[in-house]
C-alpha cells in the first residue's frame, strides 16, 4: 500500500499544483487512500519532495529527478510492483497493470522522461503510450521489460 500511495503522490505533484500537506492528504483521500497528516509528512520526507515557487507568492511540491538519491529505486519499485504485461501495437505500447495501478505506473514512467514516448493515457489497469513510430515503440517495450 505504501508503494502505491507514494506512486500516487508522485503522480499528483507532477500533474497538479499542490502547495500544502493538507491539500495532498485531501487528494490522496479522494483517490481512496486512508492517510493522516503524519503519513503524508513521512511520505514527503521519504520521497524527498521539495517546494518550488510558482509565482504570486505561491509554492508547490515538486519531485526530484530520478537521478536524485533513492528516487530511481522508488520508481523502479512502483514499476515492478504493478506490472503484468507489455505489448506493441504498431506505434502504440499497451501496458497492463494490476487493477488500480495504471496511473501510478504511468506516473513513474512519465517521470523517467523517455524521449520515445510522445504521450500516455492511463485507465484503471491499462496504459496506452503513443510513440513516433514502430522502432520507438519496440524500444519502449524493450526498456519496460528490462525495468520490470
Amino acid at each position: 500500500m505504501k508503494n502505491a500511495r507514494q506512486s500516487k503522490i508522485i503522480e499528483l505533484v507532477t500533474s497538479e499544483e499542490i502547495g500544502t500537506q493538507e491539500e495532498l492528504a485531501d487528494k490522496l483521500k479522494a483517490a481512496g487512500f486512508a492517510v493522516t497528516q503524519a503519513t503524508v509528512s513521512r511520505d514527503i520526507r521519504q520521497l524527498q519532495l521539495s517546494k518550488a515557487n510558482i509565482g504570486g507568492g505561491r509554492q508547490k511540491y515538486v519531485a526530484h529527478s530520478t537521478d536524485a538519491p533513492g528516487m530511481g529505486e522508488k520508481y523502479n519499485r512502483a514499476l515492478k510492483d504493478s506490472f503484468i504485461s507489455v505489448q506493441r501495437a504498431v506505434n502504440m505500447v499497451v501496458i497492463k497493470t494490476f487493477p488500480g495501478m495504471a496511473m501510478s505506473f504511468a506516473a513513474a514512467l512519465d517521470a523517467l522522461d523517455l524521449p520515445e514516448i510522445i504521450g500516455s493515457i492511463a485507465g484503471d489497469d491499462t496504459i496506452m503510450c503513443a510513440t513516433a513510430g514502430e522502432a520507438e515503440a519496440e524500444a519502449v517495450v524493450t526498456m519496460i521489460k528490462k525495468m520490470t
